[in-house]
This record gives C-alpha cells, sequence and structure tokens, in this order.
C-alpha cells in the first residue's frame, strides 16, 4: 500500500519544532497532508521511500544539511520527483559566497567592495597589493565562501595581512573573501540594517540589530517614511539569482542612501520564535511564513481544497 503525503518534513533541530509544527497546522487549514521524517522514524521512512511506499508531492529537507545520518534522504528525494522547497544543487550554489557575489554584482545588486582569495590547499600564497588592500580600508571582514552558519571562521575588525595569513589555514579546502566594512545609516536612532526574508513568493522585512541580533518588523509606516520599498526588489533579485523558495538575507542602508546587500543568502533561517527566545524571529513574521509555505504547497500540488479558519 503507497501512503501519499501533500508535504514531507524533515527536520532534527530541537528548536525547529515550533515552526514544523506551525507549517502542519497551516497545511491542515488547507485540507493538505504533512508527514515528518525525524531522528525516531528516519530507518523506517527511508525502507518505505526505497520501496515507494512512501510518496510526497513536495518536500523541505532541514536536516540533512547538519546530520549525515539524513544524507541518504537527498537521493531518494530528487529521484522520487517530489518537487523540492530549496532544491539541493540551488543550496550548493546559493551557500558560496563568492559564487554568489559574482552572481549579485552581475544582476546590478550593490555590494561590498571584495577580494575573493583561492584555497590554501590549491595557493598557499595570498597575492594581494597594496591598492587593493588600501581599497578594503580597515577594519575589514575576513569570511570562508563555504562554511556556513551563525558566522563560524567569520573575523570581523580584521587590520592585517597577518590576520588573512592566519584565517585562511582554518578552512584549508575553501575560498576567502576579504570585504570591506560596511557602515550603515541611522533612521531616527534606529541602526539601518535589515534582515529580508523571501518566503514562497513573499517578502518580509525586518529591522535586525548585528550585535543582540533582535529582530523587529518593519511596519508599513516606517517602509514607506523611509524609502525601504528597495527591500523588497533586492531579496527578489536575490531569489532569481540563487533559485531557492525560502531563505534570508541582511541588507544595509549606507549613509549615503545606497542599498547594499551584505550576507548574501542564509538559505537555512532560524525560525526560533521570539515568544520563545529574545533574538528569534518576530511571531507574527513566523506564523505569516507558515501561511506562505502551506500555500505554496497548495499550488505546487494544484490541490483547490482549502479549509482556512
Amino acid at each position: 500500500m503507497v501512503h501519499q503525503y501533500d508535504l514531507g518534513l524533515a527536520w532534527n533541530w530541537e528548536f525547529d519544532k515550533a515552526f514544523i509544527y506551525g507549517i502542519e497546522a497551516e497545511c491542515a487549514r488547507q485540507g493538505l497532508t504533512t508527514y515528518r521524517i525525524e531522528p525516531h522514524n528516519l530507518a523506517e521512512s527511508l525502507r518505505l521511500l526505497r520501496t515507494g511506499k512512501l510518496v510526497f508531492r513536495t518536500f523541505i529537507d532541514r536536516a540533512s544539511d547538519a546530520d549525515e545520518s539524513f544524507e541518504p534522504l537527498q537521493k531518494l528525494l530528487v529521484k522520487s520527483g517530489a518537487h523540492l522547497f530549496n532544491p539541493y544543487e540551488a543550496i550548493d550554489k546559493a551557500k558560496d559566497k563568492a559564487t554568489m557575489h559574482l552572481e549579485l554584482m552581475t544582476a546590478g545588486i550593490n555590494v561590498p567592495y571584495t577580494i575573493i582569495i583561492s584555497p590554501f590547499s590549491k595557493k598557499k600564497e595570498v597575492e594581494l597589493s597594496l591598492t587593493e588592500l588600501a581599497h578594503l580600508g580597515r577594519p575589514f571582514i575576513i569570511k570562508p565562501a563555504n562554511t556556513t552558519g551563525g558566522g563560524v571562521g567569520v573575523i570581523l575588525g580584521a587590520e592585517s595581512l597577518k590576520e588573512i595569513i592566519e584565517s585562511r589555514q582554518h578552512h584549508k579546502g575553501d575560498k576567502y573573501l576579504l570585504q570591506e566594512t560596511v557602515v550603515p545609516a541611522t533612521l531616527h536612532s534606529m541602526t539601518a540594517w535589515f534582515r529580508v526574508f523571501y518566503a514562497f513568493g513573499d517578502t518580509i522585512l525586518c529591522w535586525w540589530d548585528t550585535e543582540t541580533h533582535v529582530y523587529r518588523s518593519v511596519s508599513p509606516e516606517e517602509e514607506y517614511r523611509y524609502g525601504l520599498r528597495k527591500l523588497h526588489e533586492i531579496v527578489t533579485t536575490i531569489h532569481v539569482a540563487a533559485e531557492l523558495d525560502f531563505f534570508s538575507s541582511e541588507i544595509a542602508v549606507t549613509r549615503d542612501g545606497k542599498f547594499v546587500a551584505v550576507d548574501y543568502v542564509n538559505e537555512i533561517c532560524d525560525m526560533r520564535q521570539q515568544s520563545d527566545h529574545i533574538d528569534g524571529v518576530p511571531d507574527d513574521v513566523v506564523a505569516a511564513i507558515e501561511r506562505g509555505c502551506a500555500r505554496a504547497v497548495r499550488h505546487s500540488t494544484g490541490s483547490e481544497t482549502q479549509k482556512i479558519v
């Protein structure tokens, strides 16, 4: 007997529970079926997928990037023909900061002045001219191209060539980006630094404090008053370049009014709620993303059934 579900959800991080359950609740309201793959039922789920007894029309994978035991799921899902929200090939491309830097420049998005240097494993010597270093300014930022998550490997406030030489040896197989430090404007006592979500066709703006990581939703009045409509355009352009359905970007507005994409793509968004964690995503934003996800599932599956309450 074959069991088919509108949406499959793989997850293994304890703090994802509320988000995963919220998506399921929204899907249920719209008459859509869901199935969770978790550590306790992973082996059985893989067996059922291999034998064709478990089928998904759409799928969200928030586990295999961090847990190798979930990795067999990737091949099975691709082979099954399920519609993947955030396809694996697109994730691999989007999480490479060097690739996305060039993609966004080509798309006409303002990005920080950046020097991309080869992996230490390919070229041990750093070849930088005095002109390039001068253009970076001080302090500058050092970040690996592919080592992601929570700022791993990123050095803020770098001042010297010595720091560049030492840093790139921490991830010897990775390219490194050297970036100028972007200084945001102040808008009525608020720092003009934003985390913008692209979520299943919707764009959602949040103020984001780079020191405390505390969010606050941008109100329609603020969006109009400070001329922030362009944030929607930028993140939509990033969506086209990255080919992801759900991600976030950090974008700053500088003192001369320039919108600069600072952190291009966060492909696995931390969706802890602010009501439970001070540095979590505002609850109304999480709820909007859950609703958007359910709508995307309904659209992808061609279901006309709606039971919205």
